[in-house]
């Protein structure tokens, strides 16, 4: 089997059937693909039945059944390309239809979704904003940001766990990221895209500008405390498995994820996208997150070392409270149920709800 696509397995399986791909379908696709070079068409093939899943639902007026069919295919078509950069169209394809999916699901899921278009430095962010069902507003919300693979297509599950306490979400692509990624590069004074997202959602209905809180996996781990640092509107901050300077994990990255890193950085080379790496850093800004901050990490992490977490939690200036799992992988994904919960139980709480 092709190292990159062993790679993609050992790394990342709980992170998918967490999120919403079926074991079976993850056991399917794996097994059938050896090279890399095959991924994105596996994954989008797989996807593509579950979208005529959705439209045959559709078609039978079983609306939430084909919203359902909808977000999942949406899932499948996000890995198709969440790591598949050498083949930008191809990756283009299976993104475009991952958002088609997407939106389509949106206004029958439960509770429903709406796309929220943010302009931004000649271009745009998007956005998903969800609110409680059977609540009355304005709520609190939280602001969920993806890190250099993932998109709000990946996060329906983790949104689910704030929406049911009581607190909106909005699942949002930042520069580098999801349909953002073709016009804005990776950044890391993320303090300036978050201004703009904090603006965007404190003039929308039903949404409590005084109760805002984000929350960051992966690279997004480390773009909320940058947001968080740069911004008192923000009340809570999650990090998760997020990097104190991303540059310093440079060698141990696997090659996928650097190659990412260096087309969503827009970096001519692999020594270009490491001093690009080094800019996303927490150095000399730690003294401003004054919010309530919970650092979630695992020891086996192989891609950000656990002890970024502990520099982060060390130096913040307000409240921290550090979530060390001895078991967890990058993102704990393989130990959801020790943070999942408990990370929505602390947002809420923090929110006031």
């Amino acid at each position: 089997m092709d190292d990159r696509v062993t790679s993609a397995i050992a790394n990342w399986a709980p992170r998918f059937t967490t999120n919403g791909v079926a074991v079976a379908d993850f056991e399917r696709v794996t097994r059938a693909v050896t090279r890399w070079e095959d991924w994105c068409a596996a994954w989008s093939t797989v996807a593509a039945e579950h979208e005529a899943l959705a439209v045959e639902a559709g078609a039978e007026r079983r609306f939430r059944s084909a919203a359902q069919h909808h977000a999942q295919a949406a899932v499948y078509y996000h890995f198709a390309k969440f790591l598949f950069v050498q083949d930008l169209d191809q990756m283009r394809t299976a993104h475009a239809a991952a958002v088609r999916c997407l939106d389509a699901a949106l206004p029958y899921l439960d509770p429903p979704g709406r796309r929220v278009e943010i302009p931004y430095d000649g271009s745009r962010l998007v956005g998903v904003l969800r609110l409680p069902a059977h609540r009355t507003g304005p709520h609190p919300l939280v602001v969920m940001i993806p890190g250099l693979d993932s998109a709000k297509e990946e996060f329906r599950s983790t949104e689910a766990l704030f929406l049911e306490r009581g607190v909106a979400t909005f699942s949002v692509d930042g520069p580098g990221q999801g349909e953002a990624e073709y016009d804005l590069p990776i950044r890391g004074d993320w303090e300036r895209p978050g201004a703009a997202i904090l603006d965007a959602v404190s003039a929308l209905d039903d949404v409590d500008p005084d109760r805002l809180g984000v929350w960051g996996v992966s690279l997004g781990g480390y773009y909320a405390p940058r947001v968080a640092s740069g911004d008192d509107r923000v009340r809570a901050c999650v990090a998760l498995a997020g990097p104190y300077d991303f540059g310093s994990c440079w060698d141990q990255l696997p090659a996928l994820t650097r190659e990412a890193f260096r087309v969503r950085s827009r970096s001519t080379d692999d020594d270009a996208a490491r001093k690009v790496a080094h800019t996303l850093s927490l150095d000399g800004r730690t003294s401003s997150i004054t919010c309530p901050l919970l650092v979630v990490s695992g020891r086996r992490d192989r891609l950000i070392p656990w002890q970024h977490a502990e520099r982060l939690t060390a130096e913040a200036a307000g409240p921290t409270t550090l979530l060390m799992l001895e078991e967890g992988n990058h993102g704990c994904m393989n130990v959801a149920a020790r943070h999942r919960q408990r990370t929505a139980d602390w947002m809420a709480a923090r929110l006031g709800v």
